[in-house]
């Protein structure tokens, strides 16, 4: 039977949050926090946040490592704020991200944050006075960040404290406890079991005192073997070192013990380089979990002498009875000392270094440890160790491949005049898979705009280096301008430089919004779609090409397309439309028929993508680009054409003015004249007719000299006798930017200036 529950809460009330017998019931969910300051910039940046958002954001601007929609850009600048602000919006890397804002004092905000896409899949975890409780089975029909009174501050600072930055904490939580706790807003489908209702069944739930459980039997020599096996996977399968030691301590409890503590070394826990014990200072130690109870918060405190010496020596200790060095150390696992209380106290390694100790405590009704338990429990340590440190290193080997990747994607699409550019990338559902998928935009001169997608073959740091090479050889390749094809041919044969077994696939397009054509160069990528102006979309016939690093791209060619204005092309990898029981054709119409029907902006077409078609499991990156071909106005370009005639300088300067007069641009007319002329006078001098004028006034003023000629000008030092020599010196002085390209009939010399301010 299913009865659905909607729970209404308002954005600020003054009743208590919900209780059940008697203890606040919380919804839990990790949960980032950072503060802005006044300049904009992080100041703090908790480690849940670079969970989070896969980036370390501490000292950048918060609207750039965050990069929020325009609309929601100002929550992260320092302004006047007076209200919190409550929402749900796209972050970069993360995705769906609820927001709880709060104005501070002084200049700056407090900004908490989950992922809300996981909190409306499956819904929060509920806590029950500091118990974790099941939520299987519970179905989120809505779900919306709103604010809840807050309790008081003590109880506040107890749940936030391990978050927020230890200098000015106080402060910190009594905002939040002023202005309204983070709380959620659900709709949510219960299957609730039923059972018959008898006579005499009470209608009224009584809490007793319930009488201590009884301590677990001693485990027999064939359990004790199951027992480790079944531990040693569940630990093992935990990829991060912190679950690892959580689950180390719910599976000794109560298999071996009434109550354990799992500790770390600082820079342990931190996942960080620093191993072991250093002699010329104490240890360090992460409170990181505990069982039975909730997980404490982590705290930093000097390893007690009984802690240091494990760490030290390596060996395990045993305390029985109330002394004093036994009555810290169970003062550490939250007991009180008492005669009958076994203590173990082991050590925690792997690869020859120190990670952490484990604390296994027996109460006086349970029989002491043996030597059958001293030994299970050295082996449960032993494998424990391992599984800690493959997941320290696995989370740091992860967060060293989201970093490298971070920085060698773009950050922002560049400004092109004609077109806008939009970019998402969704890693795959395992950290280190990160690595293969790329994506880069960058101008070309002629006001043209070069657009590449690529996937690299494989996982893991090795791939996200070699994406990075290429990237950055792209880049340098395009500088020289050459068709898409020959420039695919180049990088092929710079891959076997670099690498010689990783093979990429890669996608080439030159759009230029002056005349509406797009080239398109291919090396075994995914074809990309042409959506057009007046609806419908169409998978692009371009040449399928061999992967990057094969080193037979003579195959390779390049198309062209007319691109009309409000035309968008979108490119993709693999990862959005292939699938291992299906055709990639099949993915592809899938791919068509979705985009034939898209509306919106380009960010959200691009955000329908994802939510749409990426495989919920995320088996293999996906990185989306979109174009808006947009078009450069008619009337913002001029052309002439030229004789090969020394008069022909003459003739462009005049028309060049009146060109400029009509613009509004007579600001620009004494340099942009002096530039064309000297271009034109080298056009007929060196180069070969016809001769091409051509001005665009788009971002910045734009002007080319195009010749069938193919020498490529190059400004030299002029004697002072010398008559000639000085053009392009001048040019080079008066112009922002200048340079040759070769074009499919000669080459075309260009400069840019800014436009004057108005």
């Amino acid at each position: 039977m299913n009865v659905r529950q909607e729970q209404q809460t308002p954005a600020r009330t003054d009743g208590a949050l919900p209780r059940v017998l008697g203890q606040p019931l919380l919804g839990l969910a990790a949960m980032a926090v950072l503060t802005v300051d006044a300049r904009g910039r992080v100041a703090h940046w908790s480690r849940t946040a670079t969970d989070l958002f896969r980036v370390e954001g501490a000292g950048r601007a918060a609207a750039d490592v965050l990069r929020p929609p325009p609309e929601h850009r100002d929550a992260f600048t320092p302004g006047d704020h007076r209200r919190v602000r409550c929402g749900v919006w796209r972050t970069a890397g993360v995705g769906e991200t609820a927001w709880w804002i709060y104005p501070l004092p002084g200049p700056g905000v407090l900004a908490l944050a989950t992922d809300f896409g996981r909190l409306r899949d499956h819904g929060p975890d509920l806590g029950l006075g500091g118990v974790l409780l099941p939520t299987g089975g519970a179905r989120l029909l809505h779900a919306e960040p709103v604010l809840a009174p807050a309790p008081d501050v003590a109880a506040l600072a107890a749940r936030f404290g391990g978050l927020l930055p230890a200098d000015g904490a106080a402060a910190l939580t009594a905002r939040v406890a002023e202005l309204g706790q983070p709380a959620v807003d659900l709709g949510v489908a219960v299957r609730l079991p039923m059972a018959p209702h008898r006579p005499g069944t009470p209608r009224a739930l009584r809490v007793r005192n319930v009488p201590e459980a009884r301590p677990a039997p001693p485990l027999t020599t064939g359990e004790q073997f199951s027992y480790l096996s079944e531990a040693g996977d569940r630990i093992a399968g935990a990829l991060d070192h912190v679950q690892a030691s959580r689950t180390l301590a719910e599976v000794a409890v109560p298999g071996l013990a009434d109550a354990a503590t799992v500790e770390l070394l600082e820079g342990v826990a931190a996942a960080g380089e620093e191993d072991g014990v250093r002699p010329e200072h104490a240890a360090l130690v992460r409170h990181i979990a505990r069982a039975p109870g909730p997980v404490p918060e982590p705290v930093r405190r000097p390893a007690g002498d009984l802690a240091a010496r494990v760490l030290s020596t390596g060996a395990e200790l045993r305390l029985r009875g109330t002394t004093a060095e036994a009555e810290a150390e169970l003062a550490g696992l939250g007991v009180p000392g008492a005669p009958g209380r076994d203590l173990l106290v082991l050590p925690l390694a792997a690869r020859g270094q120190t990670l952490g100790v484990l604390r296994l405590l027996r109460g006086p009704g349970r029989t002491p440890f043996t030597a059958d338990d001293l030994a299970a429990a050295t082996e449960l340590a032993r494998r424990a160790g391992l599984g800690i440190d493959n997941g320290r290193r696995y989370r740091r080997e992860a967060h060293t491949v989201h970093e490298l990747q971070r920085t060698m994607l773009p950050a922002d699409p560049p400004r092109i005049p004609g077109a806008e550019i939009r970019f998402r990338y969704r890693p795959a559902g395992s950290g280190l898979q990160v690595g293969g998928d790329w994506f880069d935009a960058f101008p070309l001169p002629g006001g043209r705009l070069g657009l590449v997608i690529g996937d690299v073959m494989g996982h893991g740091l090795t791939s996200a280096a070699i994406m990075g090479q290429l990237r950055m050889a792209v880049r340098a390749l395009a500088a020289e301008d050459p068709p898409p094809a020959r420039l695919l041919r180049r990088l092929d044969e710079l891959t076997h430089w670099f690498t010689a077994d990783y093979l990429g696939t890669c996608l080439y397009a030159v759009y230029d919004p002056v005349a509406r054509r797009c080239r398109i160069g291919n090396a075994g990528h995914v074809p990309p779609v042409l959506i057009t102006p007046g609806g419908g979309a169409r998978v692009l016939d371009v040449p399928a090409g061999v992967p990057i690093g094969l080193g037979t791209s003579a195959t390779m060619g390049t198309a062209e397309f007319d691109v009309p204005d409000g035309s968008r092309l979108v490119l993709c990898t693999d990862g959005l439309v292939e699938r291992r029981d299906r055709d990639i054709d099949v993915g592809l119409e899938e791919l068509r028929a979705h985009l034939a029907d898209a509306g919106g902006s380009l960010d959200e077409l691009c955000d329908g993508l994802l939510d749409t078609l990426a495989d919920g499991t995320f088996a293999d990156d996906v990185a989306v680009a979109a174009l808006s071909c947009d078009g450069i106005p008619c009337d913002d370009v001029a052309t002439f054409d030229l004789a090969v005639d020394p008069r022909s300088a003459g003739r462009a300067r005049a028309a060049t003015a009146a060109r400029l007069t009509g613009w509004g641009l007579g600001a620009l007319a004494e340099p942009v004249t002096l530039l064309v002329s000297e271009l034109v006078a080298n056009a007929v001098q060196h180069g070969r007719g016809p001769i091409v004028v051509r001005l665009v006034k788009a971002g910045a003023l734009l002007g080319e000299v195009h010749d069938t000629g193919t020498a490529v000008l190059r400004p030299r030092t002029a004697a002072p006798t010398d008559e000639a020599g000085r053009g392009l010196t001048l040019v080079e002085h008066l112009a922002a930017r200048w340079g040759t390209r070769r074009t499919e009939h000669g080459k075309a010399v260009w400069f840019e200036l800014p436009l004057p301010r108005r």
